[in-house]
């Protein structure tokens, strides 16, 4: 039996006490967790640790480059074209990869999305997209590049190989109190970003009510951190800090997230979901050398259209299928006139969770036609009895727990609320 170069305990004391550990500890320490050696209870009381004592940058970029070591790492080198990726911290209607994947690709660049599954308030684009008849998320590695050199977008679930310490990690994590911790939450995104070996990265870094950071200058501090980890590690990256004070779009589910993200594509869909997969794309086609593009045409003229259908039919889906429809509906309306002042995302992302659209324990299925289609958004103008908003579930029984969720979740007031811009900020270090 083989005699470990480092005690966990040591790790544990240094991390606990504000040190540095050094590098060739910490890589152990991942190492030594994937395999087993180091215990649950011993992990679980470091990242506690990194929670309270935080981590200097070089030792994040070690943990997240301990991390990428774990498994495989990917290269799209042999594609011929440029590469680049937009990870999202998450949020409330959030189905902006849906529309921004073909329109990036629509200009010759190749769009790897390694996408994920919701959990909580937050939806999952693949949940998103199995609401389309016959797609399919499980793509094989040959799969995936075939379609990336043939067609440019790919939307698909993440293989296993990728940052197998993360996935441990962040399982611990959820039910430890520690997922907050910024370099734990950095470590993870990148790892598992730099592993699938995309040449350019763009963060969407959301802040406020349905965000996971809801204070700016945490998301900013966020967002600095793992810009740094992906121009460490050689992938260019740069990050726009977003607004999710109020849901993106007017649909929050799966089914009806798609149909909005279709508009979209069609030269149409809410201003503020527009707005965002504009500058985005404009983000990614600049950091892939594609500049001064023409974003907005190519929505306008049917080339993202064109790129969607490719990619869902490569998927096995029908971009002309019937998606899913709620069994039951319940409309809530003004109750005086006035002006929406304030629709928070948080309860309206748990009302269409508890409405079926998210789920609860990774296992559980969510329901592609549950969730929530607004009618107004903050600023517009109601008369007494006019729709706010339309409950959908595949069981009205349902209704009363996702009400519950929105008690005070919105304002109708004299005044507008303030204009305020979705992207706020451009990090680029």
């Amino acid at each position: 039996m083989s005699v470990e170069p480092f005690d966990a305990v040591d790790v544990i004391r240094a991390k606990r006490d504000g040190a540095a550990v050094p590098e060739d500890a910490l890589r152990w320490m991942v190492d030594a967790y994937t395999r087993g050696y180091v215990s649950d209870a011993q992990m679980a009381s470091f990242a506690m640790a990194v929670f309270l004592r935080g981590m200097e940058r070089d030792e994040i970029r070690v943990l997240t480059d301990a991390m990428i070591a774990s498994g495989e790492r990917m290269s799209f080198a042999d594609l011929g074209k440029s590469t680049v990726d937009k990870h999202s911290t998450g949020g409330v209607g959030d189905k902006i990869t849906l529309p921004l994947a073909p329109l990036v690709a629509s200009f010759g660049v190749a769009v790897p999305q390694l996408s994920g599954r919701g959990l909580g308030h937050t939806g999952g684009t693949l949940d998103k997209l199995e609401s389309i008849p016959g797609w399919r998320a499980a793509l094989t590695n040959e799969e995936m590049f075939a379609q990336l050199r043939d067609i440019g977008p790919v939307i698909c679930a993440a293989g296993s190989g990728l940052a197998p310490a993360d996935k441990k990690l962040y399982a611990l994590r959820d039910v430890t109190g520690t997922v907050e911790a910024i370099p734990l939450i950095a470590s993870s995104i990148m790892s598992k970003k730099i592993a699938e070996g995309t040449d350019a990265l763009v963060l969407d870094v959301k802040f406020g009510s349905g965000a996971f950071m809801q204070d700016i200058e945490r998301a900013r501090e966020l967002a600095r951190t793992m810009v740094a980890l992906g121009n460490d590690s050689g992938v260019a990256t740069t990050a726009l800090l977003t607004d999710m004070n109020a849901p993106l779009g007017f649909a929050i589910g799966n089914a009806n997230e798609v149909r909005e993200s279709v508009e979209v594509l069609a030269g149409g869909g809410p201003r503020d979901v527009v707005e965002l997969t504009v500058a985005l794309a404009r983000e990614m086609l600049g950091l892939a050398g594609v500049h001064d593009a023409d974003v907005e045409g190519a929505l306008a003229d049917g080339s993202a259209m064109d790129m969607w259908r490719q990619m869902i039919q490569a998927q096995g889906g029908d971009p002309e299928g019937e998606l899913p429809q709620p069994r039951e509906t319940e409309t809530v309306v003004a109750d005086r006139d006035g002006i929406v002042a304030r629709m928070d995302a948080l309860p309206f992302g748990v009302a269409a969770w508890r409405l079926g659209a998210g789920r609860a324990r990774a296992q559980d299925p969510v329901v592609h036609a549950a969730g929530i289609d607004l009618h107004v958004k903050p600023g517009d103008t109601v008369t007494t009895g006019q729709p706010l908003f339309t409950l959908l579930a595949d069981d009205a029984a349902r209704f009363a727990r996702a009400t519950d969720a929105l008690t005070g979740a919105w304002d109708i007031a004299d005044d507008a609320p303030a204009a305020q811009p979705i992207v706020r900020e451009r990090i680029t270090a």
